[in-house]
């Protein structure tokens, strides 16, 4: 495997951007379908935040990660899934690694839906792509299929 694709967010994105859209979405404004995703820490085991915009596509939901191999690609490896959060709506999830070659058609459907906000982290990529060219860049960008989880919503995320 080639060395790991991570794009972290600058100080915009951190410290206004992402804080703003998670305020909103935890009071059930979701800004175009964002959620807030909860997954524990792989070592601390502690819950952990950020913005995600799920993909609803052919029947099944998509979790894509347009900065790469981040913090929250690792806690979800550790923990096989999470909950995503809209207002007072928790909904806990199971998550699976789509593998590499199952990526080109839903990267091309992230892109038609969401390259407004994420395009920048696709450099030279969009919904326009080849498959060859989605599949040559499908392992900087972890995706994960997300089924709903059996049980109530855990301790208090």
């Amino acid at each position: 495997m080639t060395d790991a694709h991570v794009i972290k967010p600058d100080w915009l994105t951190r410290r206004v951007l992402n804080p703003a859209i998670a305020w909103l979405t935890r009071r059930g404004m979701a800004v175009a379908g964002s959620r807030v995703l909860a997954v524990r820490g792989r070592n601390s085991g502690e819950w952990r935040r950020t913005p995600v915009n799920p993909l609803p596509y052919q029947g099944e939901r998509y979790l894509v990660a347009p900065r790469g191999h981040v913090q929250w690609t690792h806690n979800m490896r550790a923990a096989g899934g999470g909950e995503l959060h809209k207002g007072r709506h928790v909904e806990r999830f199971r998550a699976t690694e789509v593998p590499d070659e199952q990526k080109p058609e839903i990267l091309r459907a992230y892109l038609v839906k969401w390259s407004w906000e994420v395009g920048a982290f696709f450099k030279g990529l969009g919904p326009q792509s080849t498959d060859a060219e989605l599949l040559a860049a499908a392992h900087r960008y972890l995706v994960f299929r997300i089924t709903a989880a059996d049980g109530p919503s855990g301790d208090g995320a």
